[in-house]
């Protein structure tokens, strides 16, 4: 029999990353380089500390009490792209942020409008619409909007004349 040689294997490689996770495994990934780590364990340089919210939040608003103008939200969106420029606002929150002052700034000319709004006027004595034609209340009839023939304009013309030399109606 020949001597069997100790299988070579993936789990003993000394190119792979040697990062542990907790249950004990170690990472797949081959290391990177001469790092013993995969770039996606290597410890990644200090990131710069973020601001702090208070700090964010007094350089969005200083000076801006409400935001009842456009001009005020203008101002608002203008820091907030200088925030974002200098990264200390996450994309994700400026955009947050851009769609509430976009809301804001729809609303405005609607509360304009509330505000210069005329008090509304309440008529008491206000006529009442035509009775269909065969409702009880003949008193008032409907406009006739059907055109007539010449020779039904005639006949209707000359109809008053009829009353009039009857003093009928």
């Amino acid at each position: 029999m020949t001597p069997q040689f100790a299988k070579s294997s993936p789990i003993n490689n000394s190119a792979r990353c040697n990062h542990r996770f907790p249950n004990g495994m170690r990472c797949r990934l081959i290391g990177f380089g001469s790092q013993p780590f995969c770039p996606k364990h290597t410890q990644p340089a200090a990131a710069p500390p973020q601001p702090d919210p208070a700090e964010i939040a007094s350089t969005l608003t200083a000076g801006l009490n409400d935001f009842t103008s456009a001009a005020q939200i203008n101002d608002f969106l203008s820091r907030l792209l200088l925030l974002l420029a200098q990264d200390k606002i996450s994309t994700r929150r400026a955009a947050v942020l851009a769609y509430i002052t976009n809301q804001i700034l729809r609303t405005l000319p609607a509360i304009a409008k509330e505000e210069n709004a005329q008090p509304t006027g309440i008529i008491v004595d206000m006529p009442g619409p035509y009775d269909p034609p065969g409702s009880d209340n003949s008193s008032v009839s409907a406009p006739q909007d059907t055109a007539a023939t010449p020779g039904q304009q005639h006949q209707e013309s000359q109809e008053p004349h009829k009353i009039q030399e009857n003093g009928n109606k």
